[in-house]
């Protein structure tokens, strides 16, 4: 398991959203409050990516070692601004690799991708899945993980041309078709949408009227914080989002065909 973050708003440093709050990312590493079970502590690596102005690809910083033990992460974080960031830290799966590249987010172009959970029966499970993508694609993941794997299966998407919000959630549906159980918690985003879903774990939201924050748990006790429904995919711009259900999630409570405000289906 992991614990990561979506914001989309006016500029903020990376310290304001990764290292300031009571229980920021950096605390979520060795002190997260909702891992349910998966995992204890989120010490296998961090990422961050952020994009320094409009029209930009983000830039990124990845290591492998624990976010508090990296030297320049809160230097870096104090003097960088930026309007559409995504980050993580990592809690890799037991026999899946602990390097560089296999900490979130993952990037092409102008898209930031990150993946909070497992998929259960790795890598048997998902090889059907696999199967379809490029040799390329296969030959030159990241890492060899099931998240890198996600990623990959969602950027073959984007790059036909598909909608990132069907790309995210068609993916999410076949793996958890192939691989029950699995926990689905992803973010993607292109600086100035978000696309997310919550499945098998806890995602969280607050929106202002012009900023918009997603996170595997929340920063504060801010009480405009609102939980995401199981079984949801939620479409975010800055200030505003909206979220439906999973509609091959039958079992979920309250689902309905349309898209609804997340304020009023939390």
């Amino acid at each position: 398991m992991c614990r990561h973050l979506a914001y989309l708003g006016p500029p903020v440093t990376l310290a304001q959203l990764l290292l300031d709050p009571p229980y920021s990312l950096f605390r979520q590493s060795w002190a997260p409050r909702d891992m349910r079970g998966g995992g204890t502590i989120n010490a296998d690596g961090f990422g961050v990516g952020w994009y320094p102005h409009g029209g930009a690809e983000p830039v990124r910083y990845r290591r492998a070692q624990p976010i508090w033990s990296d030297p320049t992460i809160a230097e870096l974080a104090g003097v960088t601004s930026s309007g559409a960031v995504l980050a993580a830290v990592r809690s890799a799966t037991v026999g899946m690799a602990v390097l560089d590249n296999a900490a979130a987010p993952f990037a092409e172009g102008r898209w930031l991708f990150s993946h909070n959970g497992v998929v259960r029966g790795w890598p048997d499970a998902v090889v059907p899945l696999a199967a379809d993508l490029p040799i390329r694609d296969l030959l030159t993941l990241d890492a060899a993980t099931d998240s890198a794997l996600l990623w990959a299966l969602v950027r073959h998407r984007l790059r036909a041309g598909a909608d990132p919000g069907d790309a995210v959630a068609e993916v999410v549906a076949a793996v958890a078709e192939a691989a029950p159980g699995s926990r689905l918690n992803v973010l993607l985003t292109d600086g100035r949408t978000v696309a997310a879903t919550a499945l098998g774990h806890a995602l969280s939201l607050r929106e202002t009227p012009d900023a918009v924050l997603l996170a595997s748990e929340p920063h504060d006790d801010d009480p405009g914080w609102r939980p995401v429904p199981d079984g949801h995919l939620v479409i975010a711009t800055a200030g505003r989002a909206r979220l439906r259900p999973l509609g091959w999630v039958s079992s979920t409570p309250g689902a309905d065909d349309g898209p609804s405000d997340v304020k009023g289906s939390a």
